[in-house]
């Protein structure tokens, strides 16, 4: 297993990890590591989401997703996992239509090989170290939950943890689709 990391996050990584120190932003920093791969799994994206940071998630998320789709062609990767994000129409329209935007690039890369193809995992929130706040909602989402005009929002809008997320990427990777997938909170939740 090979991930692409900052100079700084280099010690960061789990044991039995090699690290490839290069830009994500830049696939020729990073592209011929990729070489000798079958999965691809594009988690990168701009720390901390929020409505003030729409030019941000264009500069990083929609740029080193269209950067991990270059460095993926060219290595004939056969199957793409992208980090997305749950559909909504709420204040974080910009970071939803940028993702919905990578997913784009993904599905070109799929159409440009035989026998390619696309998970896109789309959570909501992920609960987590510096993410706790959230947890407040957990009483407002189990109400959601129980009134039948809020139920299926409430639940394609879950909160979901990092071991869930953990435990789902891990799924994807050992269990490639053919074709295209979808895993949204729902199946998140059950991992």
């Amino acid at each position: 297993m090979r991930a692409l990391v900052r100079p700084a996050s280099r010690l960061r990584l789990p044991q039995g990890c090699t690290s490839v120190v290069g830009d994500a932003l830049d696939a020729s920093t990073f592209s011929m590591h990729v070489a000798g791969c079958d999965t691809f799994l594009q988690l990168v994206g701009t720390p901390h989401p929020s409505p003030s940071k729409a030019a941000e998630f264009e500069r990083v998320d929609l740029v080193s997703a269209r950067e991990s789709c270059r460095a993926a062609n060219a290595a004939h990767i056969a199957h793409f996992i992208y980090l997305s994000v749950a559909q909504s129409a709420s204040v974080m329209r910009a970071y939803a239509q940028v993702r919905m935007r990578g997913e784009g690039l993904v599905r070109e890369f799929v159409a440009r090989g035989a026998g390619r193809s696309a998970t896109f995992v789309r959570p909501w929130y992920v609960l987590g170290p510096g993410h706790r706040w959230p947890y407040a909602l957990v009483p407002l989402y189990w109400i959601m939950e129980r009134i039948p005009s809020t139920r299926e929002r409430a639940r394609q809008l879950g909160l979901v943890t990092i071991a869930q997320m953990v435990r789902t990427l891990v799924n994807c990777v050992e269990s490639p689709p053919v074709g295209e997938r979808i895993i949204a909170v729902p199946e998140i939740l059950e991992a």
